[in-house]
């Protein structure tokens, strides 16, 4: 009888960012005594999983090549918005257990809820990925703050240099983890980075980037998030000068939660 393997797909990527592989690896890390191996559709990220804590890792290529790693009758966890009806149809049929992790669901590592000293006045962090060059393209919307500046995974080389320049106080991405958590005020538009900063004690504003989701303007509402959109400087300054008696509610630390949950559809 076939002894199901369970897998993990995550959508990654250069036009993608890694909102979804840092939420994978903080559910991975609940899991760290089941066996699951992480499927990334970027083979660069695949390869330094290892130093997120996962010890399986595989790159590919198209989502629909997963069942060719895959046997039918094997357990999927899907993080990911590229399949259609149909396919998430045939993924159901071909996996015995199939978990779908929402673009919007909120999963935020234990270690972001404790108490850290505010060393960064203010950050920004503009995302893994920014292939078409839009923080530079906008940099007079960040003129005249003196930011903290958090580099991506994907940004090229010769504009990683630009950046580094521009932005004095840089900070490298294996750095990532401690601008989060010291930083006072974080200007991103990466979801993942506004919760963790928020649980972390810091007061985030959110960046709606055109080429981002809008799936999470519901959490921010419900979390009193301040929101910019259409990189609108007179808005950003109208937050900043109000933010010290800006009233944030708490994220609910859920890793239980997400755990009970995604055990019983697993049905480990």
């Amino acid at each position: 009888m076939h002894n199901p393997k369970i897998y993990y797909y995550v959508h990654t990527g250069h036009r993608i960012g890694l909102d979804r592989f840092r939420r994978a690896c903080t559910i991975l890390r609940l899991f760290k005594d089941v066996d699951i191996t992480l499927l990334c559709s970027d083979f660069r990220i695949a390869q330094v999983a290892c130093d997120f804590g996962i010890e399986k890792s595989v790159g590919i290529d198209v989502v629909r090549n997963i069942p060719h790693i895959a046997n039918q009758g094997d357990k999927l966890i899907f993080d990911s918005d590229e399949a259609n009806p149909i396919m998430l149809e045939d993924m159901k049929h071909f996996f015995s257990s199939f978990v779908h992790i929402k673009n919007d669901m909120v999963v935020v590592d234990d270690k972001y809820f404790k108490k850290y000293d505010k060393t960064i006045e203010i950050a920004l962090f503009f995302g893994d990925d920014d292939y078409e060059k839009d923080l530079e393209k906008n940099f007079s919307f960040f003129n005249g703050l003196d930011l903290d500046l958090q580099l991506g995974f994907y940004y090229f080389l010769d504009y990683e240099d630009m950046l580094r320049e521009k932005f004095p106080r840089h900070h490298e991405f294996e750095d990532y983890d401690e601008l989060i958590t010291k930083s006072k005020i974080l200007i991103t538009p990466s979801p993942q980075a506004v919760l963790e900063n928020l649980a972390s004690g810091g007061k985030p504003i959110y960046i709606q980037r055109e080429d981002y989701t809008s799936k999470y303007q519901k959490i921010f509402d419900k979390l009193n998030i301040p929101v910019v959109k259409g990189y609108d400087k007179k808005q950003l300054v109208i937050i900043l000068e109000s933010i010290d008696n800006h009233n944030y509610y708490k994220v609910q630390q859920n890793s239980v939660q997400t755990y009970k949950f995604i055990k019983e559809n697993l049905n480990l």
